[in-house]
């Protein structure tokens, strides 16, 4: 493996991460693993709001498995570490902010890990794929995820067919948030970042529970355990000087101060 193939490095309350395994940043299990315990850290780090998760170089952001490890003896069913593939898919309780900085191709399991952050922003060469049906197996999560995104006909010619797409396309279907050329995406990925580090954390961790916990609830269900203050993040909200600090601010014709409790 190579070494420290995960770079990290804090700007006030963001935590920027780099996959950076040459020459094409795949992920193998000791990968997987190390991600998750990063991802793992920045969700248990109370001075960590925001996450960005990109690829060092210019041309790869992750394709995914590595099949070389593979035939070297990784298995596929292996222990990927206790975020799943790539420390985002999987990660319980996850409650903070990810941007994606996609530099380059992102492809088979890449793209799945790039659909596991919240905000996807774009270098303007970026392509994208979903080949392993030309492998003979399944883009697991893509095929759960993908057609809960975009239009299901639309999903399936790119889960079906293994089609490349490139970064316009992307955009155009929602997959993409933004597109910057490549020279400024990761400082756009900043700006966006401290942007949402300054904001309401405990806002952000209540959205990002009820979007996650809902998804297969029935309406009215997942709107009594918000208002019934079921779910954690809510129950915290609720009762936070934070709730209350949005109208005080507006009644007082100022900007809000964010404690996050």
């Amino acid at each position: 493996m190579t070494e420290n193939p995960i770079k990290t490095r804090t700007i006030g309350k963001v935590l920027e991460v780099t996959l950076d395994r040459p020459k094409a940043n795949a992920i193998d299990l000791a990968t997987s693993r190390i991600m998750g315990q990063v991802f793992a850290g920045f969700r248990d780090d109370p001075d960590l709001r925001v996450a960005i998760l990109t690829g060092a170089g210019d041309k790869f952001f992750c394709p995914g498995w590595d099949l070389k490890a593979a035939a070297d003896g990784d298995a596929v069913d292996g222990d990927y570490g206790v975020g799943g593939f790539g420390g985002l898919q999987e990660l319980p309780d996850l409650n903070k902010v990810v941007i994606a900085a996609v530099n380059g191709i992102a492809c088979g399991g890449g793209l799945e890990l790039m659909l596991s952050c919240d905000l996807i922003m774009a270098a303007d060469h970026a392509s994208f794929a979903l080949p392993e049906i030309r492998s003979g197996t399944i883009a697991d999560a893509a095929s759960l995820k993908l057609p809960k995104r975009i239009p299901y006909h639309v999903a399936m010619d790119l889960l079906l067919t293994g089609r490349w797409f490139d970064v316009q396309e992307a955009q155009q279907l929602g997959v993409v948030n933004y597109v910057y050329p490549a020279d400024q995406l990761l400082e756009k990925a900043h700006e966006l970042a401290a942007e949402l580090a300054a904001g309401p954390s405990l806002v952000q961790a209540a959205i990002k529970e009820v979007v996650r916990e809902a998804e297969n609830m029935k309406f009215q269900d997942a709107l009594d355990k918000i208002t019934g203050s079921v779910f954690p993040t809510i129950k915290t909200l609720y009762s936070s000087d934070d709730q209350l600090e949005g109208a005080r601010a507006f009644a007082e014709k100022r900007d809000p101060v964010w404690k996050g409790e």
